[in-house]
């Protein structure tokens, strides 16, 4: 600015100077008084005189006024005055001058110009060349070549320089050139050269064109550029002696023919990687490897100038020129050459040292120092984490997958990595921890761009493996994955090398696929493991491609595997959710029915590897948990078959009876002869599942989301998708949370489970749990907390008698079941609480299996088996001692272990039970009926809990046969089975596949104890003559004990269970005959389960074989898995024939006169809506049965009551003691019973069968004369006798399933008849009377109590009966 303001001011005085000579010479004495003027105000002005009479000159020159030529004469001889000749003879005009008298002749003056000029500008000066006088030179080169090892400075030497210059006169370029020479050949002496170039610099220019022309010297063809000359040029670009910009352009290749090269290469690549995955003959695979190998030999790389430079400015630690350099060439093109690889390696080892040594160096490692840079212009060594950020991460980046070829650099940025981690994670404060974010962020992208793609190009190091999981594993598995995903999908394909190497993966895995068996696992494994230690993504992605077409390979391939890294291992984690979650892949099959077997393979393989090798779960179970939260359930298949191998508990309703005893036992019981395949050594893989469960708190939301998804299912899928493929995802649901919770029951502590499982109210009112999963759930924790209370009370007092712990235990169940009682008044309406107590609804949902009874079986049954072994092994002469040894321990150890679950299990039951038999008199307050106790019973407690597993299946039966064995008051045992044996169409119907399993499986247990009843008189006598359950007076409110009258006899029982069969049948057939799929198959399902306690009766089990085959003959190309079930349920009832009584040997077909009517026992309150017992005392055919229908009218109730007043008043004559039979009685009612069977005998056709005697059309023939049976028995008798005549002659032409059609229809026609007989044998007395008392008639008071309470009341079963009436 300065200088700017200067000539400003200098141009203005000039101006003003010229302004006034021309005003003086205007003037007569212009000239003199100009001259004076200028002389007074400075002599400073003289110069600027002098350029002001130059341009006057000029101006008068072009003048044709002579006389003002003639003033500007004067006022310059004037100015000699004070302006010197030589100014003026440099600017003036040469006439001017020889007019002023200063040169002699313009002409000479002229010519004397042009020599000089000439002279000056257009004649070379001579020089001192080498070729003409080589002794300066030689000196030269002596002065530069001493030994510089001394005092010598690059100062004297300058000075010797320049004397040599002067005194041989030589040319100062040349000079250059020489010293340029000699620090090439002396490169290593920077120290010297540098400083000398500095002090001896010309200009930047001439230097840079020096060393441009030594570069194009070697731009020869078949020329090699010295590294040395690398070296002075980076030397002087360190040190700013050339710019970068300037050299750039003299150097080789262009930078369009590198890019060029780089795009050849990635096609290459790109080329080499389709034949890999070509496939060729032989001979061409040969071909094309000979043509590889000539074109490797032939190809010589040409010399790149520009790379060369780059690699010296590396090893003298100059990055910024270097970067320069990087950034003109494409991405990781000048690091993909092995020495600027090595070079920057080298500078990363040189920056890193000293923090590596403070921070890194693992404990006991030595190592070897490194030299740090001698340069001031180099990078500064990084001392801390901080310092990273100012270079180390950037030339990392530049690097990219090329540290591959510096294994110890990478191991020292791992360790730097893991060191990091370790402070980052162990620091406290806020600010600290947001300003390390910026550096995590770093080494996260290190790990992305560097360490991942680098360890692809390592040739099966297992070790650097090892080393980057250590780091690894300090980052969340979120964080992990996203790096895996990266690695996997984009960075194989940004380098041409690793493009190569992806292609070599592939073809060298389906190689090693093609020849894995189960015989060379080991040979196979060691292969995978080597190269998976590099490119595990690539070749567990193709793996995985190949199990999920062929799942015999998931054996095989899990074992194989074992030769894996950590890192790989949690890569193939990775791979499989990837795999998983592919949304390319449909999860079902064509026909939409059923999963995939892809995801069927993958799920198996989960389970297998995830409880062999010590993978981490947590990734994997996130990804079911997130899949359940969007409503998808058809991935809980895997965490079925991880919770199964893993913890080894197994969830199958294929069960054998042996198999479902032992799972009512203890943990070890289970263990051993609870499951198909003895599942070993799960404790490891079990406590890994858990600790994943625990520490990503996933174990309670698995658990709702699961339960949630079992109800939604229906609804959200049920639109869309088919029948079929909706109860098994139902299934699904559910056998996988039955699974896990029994997992979480078993495995985790009783602190943990208490701390994340809420209780039953929470569960079901604000986290929407279903009733039977939430009490499911809570049950454990329940059981859990009452044993340590009752460990804590027997610690605070004690006592070691057996009824102190009675009572303590006792005293533990109210502590803690009485938050529970409150609890689940909630669940339900007011209403349910007026005949069930909460105390009986929460005892019903928290025991299980194991506190009811001890599986003695069971437990004999497995020590049995471990005495077996001990023998075996004894007996053994192969085994080797120690192993005898060991295998002798682990059994007696095993039989110890049972057989103390077995006594502890015992000792609990009988106080579980004690505890009952306390309770049982406030369980059911039956306020309104015992038929509503009992519905409501069922509605709430028994049908929700008996699909819900096998062994609850078990459980509600023998749950039922319990309450009626503590004789508990209210409960009626007759009307319970009644509800449950009559009609089955409509939950059959409702029940999913695995569902109407385990209702077969409740059924048959509810039959076992029916079948124990009925096969022996004093069995029943037993466990049921003197029990309230078996109450024929269903509105008694107590139980004395006494009244023989009011109990069912045998005989009567025998009826009712004949009954029973016949529902059974009649609803099997009804389902068979629907042609609808899931009618057909649970019903066939279900009648496999009970196939070893029904069919007994010979008759109906001809009819359900005939219809069962005729679903053969319809189902076997419609639909070939109904048709499967159905042919193996009909081999089986075959089978079963053997066992199979004809009908009047099940149950006394005719019988004697009865003392009443079914009309004398009703239900109490609201009873004609229920079943009644004394229907089976009035009939004796096989639709006989103790429960009336329950849409009589008023009228038909009152009929029924006269006919009872008349029959009780003949009765009375026979029996006098209150309605109980002596045994002189019995043994007359006997006698009478056989007499008039002899006499029915003659009366029937001698070749009738049992079916061929029934008859009737249809249900509406069936309920008219029910209705009119009792107002006309004599019309009813007539049309008996009609249809009897019919029936002979149809007997001959009808099929099987025609007679079963038959007599099916015509059982209440057999009512009728029987009726019509009990009326007219009233009087005889032949039989044990059913009425309450004993009193002739009863009172009138007694009777309208009676119409009163005919009313129908609202039930579940009723309706269905009506419906099936």
């Amino acid at each position: 600015m300065y200088f700017f303001l200067n000539n400003v001011i200098i141009i203005m005085i000039l101006l003003l100077l010229y302004y006034k000579m021309y005003y003086y010479i205007k003037k007569a004495n212009g000239p003199k008084e100009f001259i004076c003027h200028v002389c007074l105000t400075s002599y400073a002005f003289t110069w600027a005189a002098c350029v002001i009479v130059d341009f006057a000159d000029i101006e008068t020159g072009c003048l044709e006024e002579k006389h003002k030529r003639d003033h500007f004469t004067q006022l310059v001889g004037t100015c000699l005055i004070c302006v010197p000749d030589g100014m003026l003879k440099e600017r003036l005009d040469p006439e001017t001058l020889e007019s002023l008298g200063l040169i002699k002749q313009a002409q000479q003056f002229n010519q004397k110009i042009v020599k000089i000029k000439t002279k000056l500008f257009y004649k070379q000066q001579k020089f001192n060349l080498l070729r003409e006088e080589n002794e300066g030179y030689a000196k030269l080169i002596t002065e530069l070549g001493q030994d510089l090892s001394g005092n010598l400075t690059s100062h004297l030497v300058l000075e010797n320089i320049k004397s040599l210059i002067g005194c041989f006169n030589l040319d100062p370029n040349r000079v250059l050139d020489i010293i340029l020479e000699v620090y090439e050949c002396r490169s290593e002496h920077d120290e010297f050269f540098i400083p000398l170039i500095k002090s001896y610099m010309c200009e930047h220019q001439t230097l840079c064109h020096m060393l441009g022309f030594k570069f194009k010297f070697h731009q020869e063809p078949n020329g090699e550029t010295p590294s040395s000359l690398y070296h002075i040029a980076a030397a002087l670009l360190q040190h700013n002696l050339i710019a970068l910009e300037d050299l750039y352009v003299h150097l080789l290749p262009l930078d369009s023919s590198i890019v060029e090269e780089h795009k050849r290469e990635i096609l290459e690549a790109k080329q080499i990687a389709r034949k890999l995955t070509m496939v060729l003959v032989p001979s061409e695979k040969t071909e094309d490897k000979e043509k590889e190998k000539e074109e490797e030999k032939n190809e010589k790389p040409p010399d790149n100038q520009k790379l060369g430079l780059l690699e010296a400015l590396l090893r003298i630690g100059d990055w910024q020129h270097a970067q320069s350099i990087m950034d003109q060439m494409p991405a990781f093109y000048a690091t993909s050459h092995k020495a600027i690889a090595i070079a920057l390696c080298q500078l990363l080892h040189l920056i890193m040292e000293p923090l590596y040594r403070r921070a890194a160096v693992p404990k006991g490692a030595k190592g070897s120092l490194m030299m740090p840079l001698w340069s001031k212009q180099a990078l500064r060594p990084a001392e801390s984490f901080d310092d990273l950020s100012r270079g180390v991460f950037t030339m990392l980046c530049y690097l990219g997958p090329h540290l591959s070829h510096d294994p110890i650099l990478f191991a020292k940025i791992v360790r730097l990595g893991k060191s990091f981690m370790k402070e980052y994670q162990s620091e406290s404060r806020q600010d600290t921890k947001d300003r390390m974010d910026s550096l995590l962020s770093c080494f996260l992208s290190i790990a992305d761009q560097v360490l991942l793609p680098s360890l692809s190009l390592m040739e099966c190091n297992a070790c650097m493996s090892e080393e980057l999981w250590g780091f690894f594993k300090l980052f969340p598995y979120q964080h992990r994955y996203r790096l895996y995903g990266q690695w996997k999908n984009e960075t194989y394909g940004n380098h041409p090398l690793l493009v190569k190497i992806k292609a070599q993966t592939v073809d060298r895995a389906k190689y090693i696929m093609k020849r894995l068996t189960k015989e060379n696992v080991k040979p196979s494994g060691r292969q995978i493991g080597k190269l998976s230690h590099s490119n595990p993504t690539i070749l567990f992605d193709y793996i995985l491609s190949q199990i999920q077409w062929y799942d015999n390979l998931i054996t095989p391939v899990v074992d194989s595997l074992k030769y894996l890294t950590s890192l790989n291992y949690d890569v193939l984690a990775y791979c499989i959710i990837e795999a998983l979650a592919n949304p390319e892949k449909e999860k079902m099959k064509h026909d939409d029915t059923t999963i995939s077997s892809w995801l069927q393979s993958l799920a198996s393989l989960c389970g297998a590897v995830f409880r062999k090798y010590p993978i981490e779960l947590a990734g994997l179970l996130q990804y079911v948990t997130n899949q359940l939260k969007a409503g998808k359930s058809f991935d809980l298949l895997i965490l079925k078959e991880v919770v199964q191998k893993m913890a080894g508990i197994e969830i199958t309703d294929e069960m054998t009876v042996e198999q479902l005893e032992a799972m009512t036992g203890g943990e070890q019981l289970k263990a051993e002869g609870g499951y198909f395949g003895q599942i070993r050594n799960t404790k490891k893989s079990s406590q890994r599942l858990k600790d994943a469960l625990l520490d990503h708190e996933l174990a309670l939301p698995l658990c709702l989301l699961m339960a949630q998804q079992r109800n939604g299912v229906v609804f959200s899928e049920g639109g869309e998708k088919h029948l079929k493929l909706v109860g098994k995802l139902y299934d699904q649901c559910h056998d996988t949370l039955v699974q896990f919770g029994g997992f979480l029951a078993s495995n985790l502590s009783t602190e943990d489970y208490i701390k994340r499982v809420p209780s039953v109210d929470v569960l079901c009112n604000q986290l929407h749990t279903p009733h039977d999963a939430a009490f499911f759930l809570s049950r454990p924790m329940y059981a859990h907390q009452i044993l340590s209370k009752y460990d804590e009370l027997k610690k605070a007092e004690k006592g070691n008698r057996q009824q102190q712990k009675v009572h303590k235990y006792i005293a533990a169940c109210e502590q803690i079941m009485a938050p529970v009682h409150e609890a689940v008044v909630s669940l339900h309406l007011p209403k349910v609480w007026d005949d069930l107590r909460p105390q009986f609804y929460a005892t019903f949902w928290s025991l299980t299996m194991y506190d009811l009874a001890v599986p003695h079986n069971a437990y004999d049954r497995e020590v049995n088996k471990l005495k077996m072994q001990i023998k075996a092994i004894d007996e053994n002469t192969e085994m080797p001692l120690n192993k005898k040894k060991k295998e002798k321990e682990r059994c007696t150890a095993l039989q110890d272990k049972l057989q103390e679950e077995e006594k502890k299990q015992l000792e609990h039951v009988q106080r579980v039970l004690h505890r009952l038999k306390l309770e049982k008199d406030n369980w059911l307050l039956a306020k309104s009926t015992k038929n509503e106790t009992i519905t409501k019973f069922l509605q709430l407690c028994i049908f929700p809990r008996c699909v819900f597993s096998a062994i609850d299946a078990v459980y509600c039966a023998r749950f039922v046969e319990l309450v009626h064995q503590q004789k508990t008051p209210n409960f009626c045992t007759l009307l319970c089975y009644d509800r449950v044996f009559s009609d089955i169409i409509y939950t059959v119907a409702s029940c999913t596949e695995n569902e109407s399993r385990r209702y077969g499986r409740f059924l048959c247990c509810m039959l076992e104890t029916v079948t124990r009843w009925h096969s022996d008189r004093a069995v029943y006598e037993k466990e049921c003559g003197n029990y309230p359950g078996f109450l024929t007076i269903f509105r008694a409110s107590g139980f004395d004990g006494g009244n023989k009258a009011d109990q069912l006899d045998y005989e009567n029982f025998r009826h009712v269970a004949h009954k029973w069969h016949y529902k059974l049948t009649k609803a099997s057939v009804h389902c068979l005959e629907t042609g609808e799929y899931t009618h057909i198959r649970n019903i066939l399902i279900v009648l496999t389960k009970i196939l070893p306690w029904y069919p007994k009766v010979l008759n109906l089990g001809q009819a359900l074989e005939c219809r069962v085959h005729k679903i053969c003959q319809e189902e076997k190309e419609k639909r070939p898995d109904l048709y499967a079930l159905a042919m193996g349920y009909s081999g089986q009832l075959k089978g079963r024939k053997v066992h199979m009584v004809p009908e009047n040997e099940f149950h006394h077909k005719e019988q004697p006169v009865r003392s009443a009517t079914p009309g004398t026992l009703q239900n109490g309150p609201g009873n004609t809506g229920k079943p009644a017992v004394t229907a089976a005392a009035s009939t004796g055919k096989a639709e006989e049965g103790a429960v009336e229908d329950s849409d009589k009218s008023k009228d038909k109730s009152q009929a029924v009551q006269k006919t009872a007043s008349k029959n009780s008043t003949a009765a009375n004559k026979v029996n006098n003691s209150n309605g109980s039979s002596t045994p002189n009685s019995k043994e007359k009612e006997d006698k009478e019973k056989t007499t008039k069977e002899k006499k029915e005998k003659k009366d029937k056709n001698p070749g009738s069968t049992p079916e061929a005697k029934a008859g009737g059309k249809d249900k509406q023939k069936e309920e008219k004369p029910t209705d009119s049976k009792e107002k006309t028995p004599k019309a009813d008798k007539d049309k008996r006798k009609d249809d009897k005549k019919e029936e002979k002659s149809k007997i001959d032409g009808k099929s099987a399933e025609k007679e079963w059609s038959k007599e099916r229809d015509v059982s209440n026609d057999s009512k009728t008849k029987e009726g019509s007989k009990v009326e007219k044998s009233a009087g005889a007395g032949s039989m044990k009377s059913l009425v309450p008392r004993s009193e002739g008639v009863e009172s009138e008071r007694e009777q309208k109590r009676r119409k009163l309470d005919t009313h129908s009341s609202p039930s579940h079963s009723s309706a269905v009966k009506v419906s099936m009436a």
